[in-house]
This record gives C-alpha cells, structure tokens and sequence, in this order.
C-alpha cells in the first residue's frame, strides 16, 4: 500500500509524539466489538441506572472483530513508516479495555504515567522502559466509540516522549520502573495537554515514551477505548548499522541529543 503519512504528520509524530489517523478502522466494526463487550458487562446499554461504577476493566479480546480493527492495510502502512518494515508485529489482541461510564465519582486512576514495556514481577508497577524502549514501538489508541471532549478522552502531554528519552537514557539498558518515572515527572518542563477525541474508528499512534493519563467521564455515553501496544520484532536503535533510522528512532535521538 501507498504510505498513509505526509511529511507534515510524520514531522508531528517526531515532535509532538503523536499522529491522529481518521477512519483507520470501519465504524462498523467498532460496534461489532461494542457489542461484543457489552455481553461481558453487568449493565444496561439502554439504561443509564444500571451504570453504577465509573469505569470496569475486561480483559484480552482477540475475536476477529478486535484483530480486524488492529491489522487495516492504513494501519500497516502507518506503521511500516513510522517504526519501519519487519520490525513490528501484527496486533492479534487488544488487551484490557477499560470501559468508561459517565460518574461523579474518582475512578482512581488518572494519574499520568509513561507505558513500561519490560520485567518479571507480578507487580506492575515495578515493570520498567529503558532507552530503546525495549519491546515496544508504539502506544496506540483504538477509539471504539465517539469521543467528545467530556467523554474521558486520554489526556496527552504533547512533546513530553522527548522528555522522557532524556531521562531514560541517562540510566542506560535497565532503565526505569513506571514508579520511577513518575517520581521524575515533577522535574520534567512543562507541557501543553490535549485530549484525544475522535469519531470510532480513530486511532492515536503514539511514540511509546509519550506522557498520557485518563480521566473521570463528564458525558453521557459510555466509552469504549483499547491501548494496545505495537510489539517490535526488531530492537530499536540499532539503525547505525545501516544508517536509516526510524521516526521512533529520530524522536529519541532528539530527546537525547543526539
């Protein structure tokens, strides 16, 4: 396929950490995989007052819906130019869904934070990310349902995986655990914060050291997102050998200054 990027969005990507793509997926199939969580959660679709908790995490989903959304030829393609050809790999589960319902209520975890990538520990907070941000090419964002500004958008620091290359790399190949990192943020500069908002069918690809956070519903309708990571096959930064790097790689050489 053609690539799906400009020069402007990959420029984007590179400085500000992010790329929105519109309609990467049928919004028919995001109803399909609607439908398919709804079976799994202990409330009304149709009835507000069955919507008691503000938000209920479901586990791995790899139904064809789920694994169509994830493997479109412009998601391919955008991947193939943003983390490069044969380094990644296909997207055959979309992971946890945390499934949003409009509530007063703290769902006590908005906390912004980077995605670890890395560790043996049944604690995940002590999992970790390093320099090459091993294991990982890119957070992605699958928008399943119509996100509004009050519909508890992910809240992105624009810029911040620049940050975070820097820090990373001053502690080499172990790096750092997720507690670590956000110990660190308060040090970090100050950045502009987006939500990412959408139509179903909308997907953020996201440098994987990008700083992101969720937050509390203010809207009406309940919200269906998944962030899965993209997996690499290949290590990153190892474009030396051959002089090409990727815009992940380019993104992290800049954070470092390199």
């Amino acid at each position: 396929m053609e690539e799906v990027l400009n020069s402007i969005q990959i420029k984007q990507f590179i400085e500000e950490g992010f790329v929105r793509i519109d309609n990467a997926f049928p919004a028919e199939v995001a109803a399909e995989v609607r439908s398919i969580l709804w079976k799994d959660i202990d409330a009304d679709p149709n009835d507000p007052a069955t919507w008691t908790k503000p938000v209920i995490r479901l586990g791995m989903y790899s139904q064809p819906p789920f694994v169509q959304s994830a493997n479109t030829p412009i998601l391919h393609a955008a991947f193939d130019q943003l983390v490069g050809k044969d380094k990644w790999i296909p997207c055959m589960s979309m992971g946890t869904f945390p499934v949003r319902f409009p509530s007063a209520e703290d769902p006590g975890d908005t906390g912004w934070h980077v995605d670890v990538s890395f560790g043996d520990s049944a604690n995940f907070l002590e999992w970790r990310a390093n320099w090459r941000s091993k294991n990982r090419a890119l957070l992605m964002l699958f928008l399943y349902s119509d996100i509004e500004e009050n519909d508890a958008p992910t809240r992105i620091k624009v810029g911040s995986h620049l940050d975070i290359a820097r820090l990373l790399k001053s502690h080499g190949e172990e790096g750092l655990s997720l507690l670590e990192m956000v110990a660190q943020f308060p040090s970090l500069p100050e950045r502009e914060e987006i939500n990412a908002t959408g139509k179903a069918g909308t997907v953020y690809l996201c440098h994987p050291f990008l700083i992101h956070a969720a937050q509390r519903h203010q809207g009406a309708e309940p919200r269906f997102l998944a962030q899965p990571p993209l997996l690499l096959r290949k290590e990153l930064m190892q474009g030396s050998e051959t002089g090409v790097f990727s815009p992940v790689e380019i993104a992290i050489q800049i954070g470092i200054g390199g």
